[in-house]
């Protein structure tokens, strides 16, 4: 019996399950906020996507940095970074000082009035004087439309005969020395001149592909107050600033890269010059 009595003594209580010490709550300020649960559209279902190897279509790139271009394209782009680095004496530089976009639209408006004729058209022309003198009428010889003259051989000698009421030049004709003379000799014989963008865009006024300079020698009496005005602008614009023009070298534009590294030496030695003084 006491045996029995001295194992009973030795056995442990169980404590049942849920009944221990009872823990403090954690204070307001400790306690986090309770996350409101997003409400999701079960019409909507989320699916990321893998962009790793063989898995879903990436997105497009701009990789034009690694194509490789054609030759005429890559010598192309290097002319043009060749231009800004480089010292560009003022005669040159003086193609770069093109007229304004306003302007510009005034005058091609006006160039196009007195486009010159196509073959078609000097064709059809010469056919029904032909007509006219096979059916006995008494026709006179019709004479050719006023129209811009092209070629700087010809546009050369109307300014060297002072014909020419305006001389329009391209500002990419290559090679330049082609047309780069032609601004001097306007302000000798006092002839308005302006430089334009571009060779191809005076080329569509004379049916060409490509057109180094234009003159205006003859236009109807109704035109001659539009002319009037551009040529004045023109004048204001180019001939009497051709003294301050011819003084004005271009290019040495450096590149960003080399921008920020002068302005990083410039930053060290100001910086160097005020811990001196």
């Amino acid at each position: 019996m006491s045996a029995i009595i001295g194992k009973a003594k030795g056995r442990k209580k169980k404590v049942p399950v849920g009944k221990g010490k009872k823990v403090a709550p954690a204070p307001a300020i400790a306690r986090k906020p309770a996350q409101e649960k997003k409400k999701t559209n079960p019409l909507f279902e989320k699916r990321p996507r893998n962009f790793g190897i063989g898995q879903d279509i990436q997105h497009k790139r701009d990789l034009s940095r690694f194509v490789i271009w054609p030759k005429y394209v890559q010598l192309q782009r290097k002319k043009a970074i060749l231009l800004k680095r480089l010292k560009v004496p003022p005669p040159v530089n003086m193609f770069r000082q093109t007229l304004d976009k306003q302007t510009a639209t005034q005058l091609f408006r006006f160039l196009n009035k007195y486009r010159p004729e196509t073959k078609q058209e000097k064709k059809s022309r010469l056919v029904a004087e032909a007509d006219a003198r096979v059916k006995g009428k008494e026709a006179s010889a019709t004479k050719r439309r006023p129209s811009v003259r092209s070629g700087i051989q010809t546009v050369t000698t109307l300014i060297e005969q002072k014909k020419a009421h305006l001389v329009v030049i391209a500002h990419d004709v290559d090679p330049i020395e082609v047309v780069l003379f032609l601004p001097a000799l306007c302000r000798k014989m006092g002839v308005p001149y302006c430089i334009v963008k571009g060779k191809a865009r005076l080329g569509t006024v004379v049916h060409r592909k490509t057109c180094t300079s234009l003159a205006i020698a003859d236009i109807n009496p109704e035109d001659k107050s539009s002319l009037n005005k551009l040529t004045e602008t023109v004048r204001t614009n180019y001939n009497e600033r051709y003294d301050e023009l011819r003084k004005n070298w271009g290019g040495q534009i450096l590149s960003a890269k080399s921008q920020a590294r002068v302005a990083k030496q410039e930053k060290l030695k100001s910086k160097e010059l005020a811990s001196r003084y």
